[in-house]
């Protein structure tokens, strides 16, 4: 158990490390966003930022499947990388099929990646909710604006 806490939690921390840099990208468009959207206000532009943050989430929690699935990978507990990358999902998103189980010696690490998973879908939620809550206030004020005029 010890082993699998040792070898789990650094992939976790660079889980986190990579989720906090797809957000500081989300950031940085959005930044751009938020200029750009004084100038150019339709449906049209707010569904590509909110396409482009969701496109970004996504990026990042499939990469960090792909950084548990090499792990399992090089654990031996798969033969290619394809299958460990589907439990990798499995694990990722909380599914748990059971359809493919690791050995008892490294079963631990399923649970560690769920829990990796769950935060990280979180923290996804969170960027896209922040996005869509910016753009109805932008919308908001803009409405506010023409009905004063």
């Amino acid at each position: 158990m010890l082993l699998n806490l040792l070898v789990g939690i650094p992939v976790m921390l660079l889980c986190l490390a990579l989720q906090a840099y797809f957000v500081a990208i989300c950031l940085k468009y959005f930044v751009r966003y938020k200029l750009l959207a004084q100038e150019h206000d339709s449906p049209v532009h707010s569904a590509v930022h909110l396409g482009v943050v969701m496109l970004l989430m996504l990026l990042g929690n499939f990469a960090q499947m792909a950084i548990w699935a090499a792990l399992f990978h090089l654990l031996g507990e798969f033969d290619d990388f394809a299958t460990a990358l589907y439990h990798s999902g499995v694990n990722f998103a909380t599914l748990g099929y059971g359809d493919m189980v690791m050995t008892p010696a490294w079963r631990l690490l399923g649970p560690l990646e769920a829990a990796n998973g769950i935060l990280m879908f979180g923290v996804s939620t969170a960027v896209m909710t922040a996005s869509v809550s910016e753009i109805i206030k932008q919308h908001m004020a803009r409405v506010r604006k023409h009905t004063d005029d």
